[in-house]
């Protein structure tokens, strides 16, 4: 069955944000290499609950989280939604090395993104 297994938070100024939750939370914050302005958070060690996340610039001046859900297809997933009354807000995209994304907008109008781990994505 398909898990939230990431969050984004939409931020004005990421450096800032990763300072924030770091001092506050003691949460790893370290910025990742790539065409966005994006940062990775650590928020607790492997093998104990909880997810990680990151921050992203905001695309459109709202704030809000975004949940990640990992799919066993990004293709397939993206169907279902269409299928179910939602829409697609980010078509399928590559991260290199890692796999394949996409944002999706629900029923009720709340975005979430569809992840699929491969390493061979280009």
């Amino acid at each position: 069955m398909p898990r939230v297994v990431h969050f984004e938070m939409g931020v004005q100024d990421t450096a800032r944000a990763a300072a924030f939750y770091h001092h506050v939370f003691g949460w790893g914050a370290y910025q990742v290499d790539g065409p966005e302005d994006y940062w990775i958070l650590t928020t607790g060690p492997d093998g104990e609950p909880g997810i990680d996340g990151g921050l992203i610039r905001r695309q459109d001046g709202l704030p809000r989280t975004i949940n990640s859900i990992d799919v066993e297809s990004v293709d397939l997933y993206l169907e279902r939604v269409l299928s179910n009354g939602g829409t697609v807000s980010t078509p399928k995209k590559a991260i290199p090395g890692v796999g394949y994304l996409a944002y999706c907008t629900d029923t009720e109008g709340n975005l979430f993104c569809i992840f699929e781990t491969n390493p061979s994505a280009e």
